[in-house]
C-alpha cells in the first residue's frame, strides 16, 4: 500500500484501522473519542465549514487550550482543503492583528475566553465558533455541524487536496520583529512523518500526551500529525501543571519533552528523595540514584560500565529504579525524545542512569519540525543524531548549517524578501545554526549563528553552551542570559524558576516565595553561587561566568525576555537590563552583583 501523501488521506486510512479504538481522551478518560466518532465529527465539521464558504486556499485559525474538541475541528478544517493553523493563547490583540492579517483567515475556532481579544484585534472575522459555551455573535460547534448541506460531497472535497497544498502555517517565535508565517505543505508533512517513523517506529495505539501549545510545531507534529498518519492515542493536558498526573495516568509508550520539562522531572525526582521522611526508603533511593549517577557518568564519558558496576545497576533497577520509572509514568516507553532547544548533557545522562534513554532531536519550523534524530540504542549524548533519510546537508564557510530536501518549507507567507534570504535558488535552506558533523554523520549544535559571543580578545563562544552547563547544576535557575560580547569577561542575568520557587521556599523554611524575596535572600544567592561555580568548573576559563545578578522577577513565555517557545530575546534583554549589566562590569562590585564561590570553580584548560 502506497504511503498517504496528504494528511486527510492519512486520517481516513488510520480511522479505518480500528474504529472502536479510543483516538483522543482526557486525563482519567472522563472524555473519550473513538476513531469512528472522530471520523463522523470530521465529516460534519468539514461540511459546516464548506457551508460557510471555506475551501482550498482559505485559512482557518484555532485558539484554544489542549482539549479533545480540538482534534475533529482541526482535522475537519483540513478536509475542506483549507490551511488550518493555531495561534498562541497568550497573544495580545495587537499580535493577533498581525498574524490574522498575514494568514488571511475569515474564521476562528476558539474558546469563549478569547472572543473579546479576537474581536479587539481589529481584523474582520466573519465567523467565530466557540467550543465551550455560547457567546453573543458567535456560533457553537453543534450549530457549525448543522450548517452542512445534504448534497455536500465529502469524499470529493478531501480527495481534491494535493500534496502541494499548504496544510498549516507555523508562526516563528520572533526573537526580533514580527513572526514569520512558515508555509508547510502536505508533501512536507508526509515526508516528515514517514521519515521520522522510519527511525523512531510508531504503531497504531501508541500512547502519547499533548501538552505543548497546539501552535508549537513540536506539538503539531508529535501530537497531531503523527496521530493522523499512524493512529497514536492522544491524552490532552490542558495545563502543564497537570503533566505529572497525565504521565501517571497514561504511561506513554512514546513521548517527548522540551528541555525544561525534562529538567522539571529531574528536579522532582531529586526533591522527592531529599524530602523523603522514611529512613529506609530514603536510603534505598539515595543508593539507587548514586548507582544511576555512575551509569550516567560512564555514558557521558563514552565508556562502558564494568561487570561489577553493571550488576549493581541491574540490582538497583530491580529494587528501586523500575518502581521510580513507574511512579513517573515512564516505565512503558519504547522511545523518548527532547527537542525545541538545547538540553544539558547532564540531564540526558541523569535519565539514562534511571533507565530512560532520550534521543535529542534537532529541527525548525522551516524544516517542518524534526530534521535529525537517532534511535535510543544509537543515540550519542551531546549530539542531535543524524539527518533523517532523504535530506542533504552542507556546512557553509562561516559554519552555518544548510539543509536541502523534502522537509524544506514552501516559503514565508507574503515575505518574498525574507524567503529569498533563507532559501536559495538551489533549494538550500540557511538554518541560522552553527552545527558540526562528525565522520559518522552525528550532528552537534554549537549555537545560533547570530548569537555567538565574541569577547574583547576575539574569542568566539556559545552563550547557549554556557547557559545550559550552568542551568544543569541547579533547578533554582529558570532562565540564564549570558553577557559578554566585546566585553573582557562573561557575566549573567539569572532568573529564578517560578515552579521551583514554592517547593524551595517550603524546604528551606522561607515564608515568602516571591521572586523579589528569593532574589535577595542570602541562602538563595549562596545556592546559585555554588551552582554557577559548579557550572564554571566544566567550562574553559574564558567561558566562565565571573559575576551574576539575580533579577527580582519571573520571566514569562511571550514576555519581553523570552518567546513563547522559550527562546531568549537577547537584544531586548540587553536593552531592558542595560543598567544591571553595566553594574556587573564596574571596577568595584556593587550591591546585587554576585560572584561564584571561587573555591568550587576549577578552570578547564
Amino acid at each position: 500500500m502506497s504511503p498517504a501523501n496528504t494528511s486527510c488521506a492519512a486520517f481516513q486510512r488510520t480511522a479505518a484501522v480500528d474504529p472502536t479504538a479510543v483516538a483522543v481522551r482526557s486525563i482519567g478518560g472522563t472524555q473519550e473519542l473513538t476513531w469512528a466518532d472522530y471520523g463522523a465529527q470530521v465529516r460534519a465539521v468539514a461540511a459546516g465549514l464548506c457551508a460557510l464558504g471555506i475551501g482550498r486556499g482559505d485559512t482557518v485559525a484555532l485558539m484554544m487550550s489542549n482539549r479533545v474538541e480540538f482534534y475533529p475541528l482541526e482535522v475537519g478544517a483540513q478536509h475542506t482543503g483549507a490551511t488550518s493553523f493555531s495561534v498562541y493563547n497568550t497573544l495580545s490583540a495587537e499580535q493577533l492583528h498581525y498574524v490574522f492579517a498575514n494568514a488571511g483567515n475569515r474564521v476562528v475556532l476558539c474558546e469563549a475566553q478569547f472572543v473579546e481579544r479576537i474581536r479587539a484585534s481589529g481584523i474582520a472575522i466573519e465567523t467565530i465558533v466557540c467550543v465551550d459555551r455560547p457567546v453573543p455573535g458567535t456560533i457553537g460547534v453543534e450549530q457549525l455541524m448543522s450548517l452542512g448541506r445534504s448534497d455536500f460531497d465529502f469524499e470529493a472535497t478531501w480527495r481534491a487536496i494535493t500534496p502541494e497544498d499548504v496544510v498549516t502555517l507555523c508562526y516563528t517565535s520572533g526573537t526580533t520583529g514580527n513572526p514569520k508565517g512558515v508555509e508547510i505543505t502536505h508533501a512536507n508533512l508526509s515526508f516528515e512523518c514517514h521519515a521520522y517513523a522510519s527511525v523512531m517506529p510508531i504503531e497504531f495505539g501508541d500512547r502519547i500526551t499533548s501538552y505543548l501549545p497546539t501552535a508549537h510545531m513540536a506539538d503539531r507534529v508529535t501530537g497531531l500529525y503523527l496521530h493522523q498518519y499512524f493512529g497514536t492515542q492522544i491524552t490532552v493536558v490542558p495545563e502543564r501543571t497537570q503533566l505529572p498526573a497525565a504521565l501517571a495516568d497514561v504511561h506513554p509508550t512514546i513521548w517527548g519533552g522540551v528541555p525544561r520539562v525534562w529538567e522539571k522531572l529531574k528536579a522532582a525526582v531529586e526533591f522527592s528523595v531529599a524530602t523523603e521522611t522514611d529512613p529506609a526508603r530514603k536510603g534505598a533511593l539515595t543508593w539507587a540514584l548514586e548507582v544511576a549517577a555512575r551509569k550516567s557518568a560512564a555514558q557521558l564519558a563514552g565508556v562502558a560500565l564494568d561487570d561489577t558496576q553493571a550488576a549493581e545497576w541491574a540490582k538497583a533497577d530491580e529494587l528501586v529504579l523500575s518502581a521510580l520509572r513507574a511512579k513517573l509514568g515512564l516505565d512503558q516507553l519504547r522511545w523518548a525524545l527532547s527537542g525545541a532547544a538545547p538540553i544539558p548533557p547532564e540531564t540526558l545522562g541523569f535519565f539514562f542512569g534511571l533507565g530512560i534513554p532520550i534521543s535529542e532531536v534537532w529541527g525548525m519550523s522551516e524544516l517542518t519540525c524534526i530534521a535529525s534524530v537517532s534511535p535510543p540504542q544509537h543515540a550519542r549524548l551531546g549530539t542531535v543524531g543524524k539527518l533523517l533519510p532523504g535530506l542533504e546537508s552542507m556546512i557553509a564557510e562561516d559554519g552555518e548549517f544548510l539543509v536541502r530536501g523534502p522537509l524544506v518549507m514552501r516559503q514565508y507567507r507574503h515575505e518574498p524578501g525574507k524567503t529569498a534570504e533563507a532559501l536559495d535558488a538551489d533549494g538550500w535552506l540557511a538554518t541560522g545554526d552553527i552545527i558540526t558533523q562528525d565522520e559518522q554523520g552525528y550532528l552537534r549544535v554549537v549555537d545560533r549563528k547570530k548569537e555567538l559571543i565574541i569577547n574583547a580578545d576575539g574569542k568566539n563562544m556559545s552563550p547557549a553552551n554556557i547557559e545550559n552547563t550552568v542551568k544543569a547544576t541547579t533547578p533554582l535557575i529558570g532562565t540564564l542570559a549570558t553577557i559578554g560580547d566585546r566585553r573582557a569577561y562573561i557575566t549573567a542575568l539569572i532568573v529564578l524558576d517560578a515552579e521551583s520557587a514554592q517547593p524551595y521556599a517550603a524546604q528551606h523554611g522561607l515564608s515568602d516565595a516571591s521572586a523579589a524575596a528569593l532574589a535577595a535572600h542570602p541562602e538563595v544567592i549562596a545556592d546559585i553561587a555554588r551552582g554557577v561555580a559548579a557550572g564554571n568548573a566544566k567550562l574553559s576559563r574564558v567561558e566562565q561566568i565571573k559575576r551574576f545578578t539575580v533579577l527580582p522577577a519571573f520571566w514569562e513565555p511571550g514576555g519581553d525576555e523570552i518567546t513563547l517557545t522559550m527562546k531568549l530575546r537577547r537584544t531586548p534583554i540587553a536593552q531592558k537590563y542595560a543598567r544591571e549589566i553595566e553594574h556587573m562590569y564596574t571596577a568595584e562590585r556593587g550591591a546585587g552583583v554576585h560572584e561564584p564561590r571561587a573555591e568550587e570553580s576549577t578552570p578547564v584548560p
